[in-house]
């Protein structure tokens, strides 16, 4: 019997885990336990989650017998592609080619677009995202819907804190910023807060790896290189503030999560920051080191501020995110 709604699963296979993985591991879970009759999961071997992937997504996934293909990791078959559910968060590789490398922005003009302009549905994560996918990448409005993202529930101010700190020999408290170390993430903004920070007894410190297909951009904190997921929460919580000044962002999970666990949020005013931060997290000028330091030291101690978050992330839930996503495929089958 063909199944209605098949997911692809090759982000959610893949060790290590950013945004789009963790979209992918969370609906891949979360839509079969809703609705076991109506989705399955197709995944590749590990070994095909990253490029080599590409040749499953685009051969054999759009093979597989169902109704409808689930993407929820922006990219998805071009064959078969109007039966595409199209999760697309921005536009970034387009409207910014500069931040990735030449092959990887060639690829994705060619394919973003069209699958955005051919699926059946495209999902997005924010007002802000819906407007880059419709305006840059060609999306017909109708067919375009955002469904927030979520937080997770070990994402919590009672994280384990110290055995983390132990861990990663952070000895002194901190700032944190959790991110890929591209160019987009603006981390290079952060240089004089880690400075003013420094001289008060303070470390910035930056979770995340690279990306071999996004330009790299320089990190005046202090690198923990890519964190386990298991350690994720414990650095959140036991961070003194956080703060993300990106460039761009379709959605910012890392502020979701650093209010879930308890930590101020300072953010940047572009993108989908400030839907997600609204009137819990500071919002700066990304482009104003300045700025961005006053509000990073004002965040430390605030109280206010840190209920604020934790009252905020509470709205937003993967399983609220699983139950839009199913209500807008239910309507299409």
């Amino acid at each position: 019997m063909t199944t209605p709604v098949v997911i692809d699963g090759r982000a959610a296979v893949r060790r290590e885990v950013g945004g789009v993985e963790r979209v992918a591991r969370e609906m891949a879970a979360l839509l079969p336990r809703l609705d076991p009759a109506r989705y399955r999961v197709a995944a590749p071997p590990r070994a095909l989650a990253h490029r080599a992937g590409h040749l499953w997504e685009q051969l054999v996934l759009p093979s597989l017998s169902a109704q409808l293909v689930y993407c929820p990791a922006m990219l998805g078959p071009l064959r078969h592609s109007k039966r595409n559910v199209m999760c697309i968060y921005d536009a970034a590789s387009v409207r910014h080619p500069e931040w990735y490398s030449g092959s990887y922005a060639a690829y994705q003009r060619r394919l973003l677009p069209r699958l955005a302009r051919r699926a059946s549905l495209v999902v997005t994560a924010s007002q802000f995202g819906r407007t880059e996918v419709i305006e840059v990448l060609g999306a017909e409005p109708e067919r375009t819907h955002v469904v927030p993202l979520g937080v997770g529930d070990a994402f919590t101010p009672d994280a384990d804190a110290p055995s983390v700190r132990a861990a990663l020999g952070l000895e002194r408290p901190y700032v944190l910023t959790v991110g890929s170390l591209i160019a987009r993430k603006n981390f290079d903004a952060l240089s004089h807060a880690a400075d003013t920070l420094r001289a008060q007894g303070f470390d910035l410190v930056a979770a995340g790896s690279g990306r071999g297909y996004m330009r790299a951009g320089p990190t005046p904190v202090r690198e923990l290189g890519y964190v386990d997921q298991r350690l994720l929460p414990g650095l959140y919580a036991g961070a003194s503030a956080f703060t993300l000044p990106s460039l761009y962002e379709g959605f910012g999970l890392p502020v979701l999560e650093a209010m879930a666990s308890g930590a101020p949020v300072v953010a940047s005013n572009r993108g989908a920051l400030p839907e997600v931060g609204g009137n819990a997290a500071l919002l700066v000028d990304p482009a104003d080191p300045a700025a961005l330091t006053e509000a990073i030291l004002a965040a430390i101690g605030d109280d206010g501020l840190r209920k604020a978050g934790l009252a905020r992330a509470r709205s937003f839930t993967w399983e609220r995110t699983a139950r839009e996503t199913d209500a807008l495929i239910e309507r299409l089958l």
